[in-house]
């Protein structure tokens, strides 16, 4: 008898610690699978909207520097990354051709001049014969005949005439002089700008033939020192932004590879062009960003890393972009008067299933916008006991980290959901 009361005794005991153990197991293993929600706080500050882009550096105006006469290049004065004054020798072409040409047209110039003092000479001889033969024929009519004198008139108004032909030829030499004494002068490569050598595309020895094209020699970038040209290509999506920049006089700020711990706070918005380009259907349009170059840091060819700075909006309330993409998995998450919210927020993106509808299947342009506005309003979730509760918000502009809180049961230091700890 004893014995089976041990036993019952011990029976009860056991199933006393178990049970004990089974509820605090369980409630550990509730615990333990009980979703972890990361949160972030609901604050108040600024926002800046921004477009970033890519663009090349170039020279605000790159004069290339050509050669108007052949020849061999006999002396080289510049090098590449030199600065140069405008009209400053840059190198020569080989001049002994075009310097005979100058002696050869000079001396049929003074051919020309002797020619004509020749004519002069047979057209006084001309004149004087017409004149004493005019006084014979006054003092009688039968020392001369009308023959006669047509002969002396016709022949000093031929004298006249060849007189007019070698005054022309004299014009017509000292025209051909000037084109040699130019062609002389073009032997000399000088620089049409103060710049700096930003390519050099000759050696000396190398012959230069400009009969059908104008050879490029050197490629001068003038006041490459105090500014220089950004040019980015801009979606057409965000061209409209730009241009409300560029009326706001917003800044541009930059990086390069070559400086990646400095940023370039100086840039302005010099022009957005219309001329747009189509690569693989997308529209693109040029846009211009001037910048100062003093420190001539920026060199022709340096990609830069460009943000535009459209607006900035200040103290606002700003939600975290997290909480907006974040939905609760699955309806044990949230309360029950949620559920059907839950269902709503889990639909697909209406933009992306336009992208893939045919044309037919797309909406009508006027509903389209519409839809858009009525993407603003959003659903954000906040934890209410252990279960998570929708409240809805309408919001504004956003840029990489937060969005604006236009309407909405929210306020600063509120902590909305923005995903799940990963179990460790």
């Amino acid at each position: 008898m004893r014995l089976l009361l041990k036993l019952v005794a011990v029976f009860l005991v056991l199933a006393v610690l178990f049970y004990g153990a089974w509820v605090r197991g369980s409630a550990w293993l509730k615990e333990r699978n009980k979703p972890q929600f990361r949160t972030a706080t609901v604050e108040r500050g600024a926002i800046r909207i921004n477009v970033n882009a890519s663009g090349e550096v170039k020279p605000v105006l790159s004069v290339q520097v050509g050669s108007f006469v052949s020849g061999p290049i006999e002396e080289l004065f510049v090098d590449f990354n030199e600065d140069v004054k405008a009209d400053q020798v840059l190198a020569t072409i080989d001049p002994r051709i075009y310097d005979a040409g100058v002696k050869r047209d000079l001396a049929a110039l003074e051919t020309r001049k002797a020619e004509v003092t020749r004519v002069e000479a047979e057209l006084q001889r001309a004149k004087n014969d017409e004149q004493r033969s005019l006084q014979l024929k006054e003092e009688n009519d039968d020392f001369i005949s009308r023959t006669e004198l047509d002969q002396y008139k016709f022949a000093r108004q031929a004298l006249e005439a060849q007189l007019l032909v070698a005054k022309a030829s004299i014009k017509q030499a000292e025209a051909n002089l000037t084109t040699s004494q130019l062609n002389l002068e073009y032997t000399k490569i000088r620089s049409p700008v103060d710049g700096v050598v930003i390519d050099r595309k000759i050696d000396p020895g190398q012959t230069l033939a400009a009969s059908f094209q104008t050879p490029e020699l050197f490629v001068i970038a003038p006041d490459l020192r105090e500014e220089v040209h950004i040019f980015a290509s801009i979606n057409e999506a965000e061209i409209g932004m730009i241009r409300e920049a560029k009326e706001a006089g917003q800044p541009v700020f930059f990086s390069v590879d070559a400086y990646p711990d400095k940023l370039f706070k100086n840039g302005r918005i010099e022009q957005v062009r219309f001329s747009s380009t189509v690569n693989q259907n997308v529209v693109t349009y040029p846009v211009v960003v001037a910048t100062p170059n003093s420190e001539l840091l920026l060199l022709p060819g340096m990609t830069a890393n460009l943000t535009f700075q459209i607006r900035t909006l200040d103290e606002i309330t700003k939600i975290p972009n997290m909480a907006l993409w974040f939905h609760p998995a699955d309806k044990s998450m949230v309360h029950a008067e949620d559920h059907e919210r839950l269902e709503l927020t889990v639909q697909t993106d209406p933009e992306e299933e336009n992208e893939k509808a045919t044309n037919l299947q797309k909406p009508p342009v006027d509903e389209s916008v519409a839809s858009k506005v009525a993407a603003s309003k959003r659903v954000v979730w906040i934890r209410d006991g252990e279960l998570l509760r929708a409240v809805d918000v309408v919001v504004g502009e956003s840029d990489y980290q937060f969005t604006e809180l236009i309407e909405g049961d929210l306020a600063e230091g509120d902590e909305v959901i923005v995903g799940l700890k990963t179990s460790k």
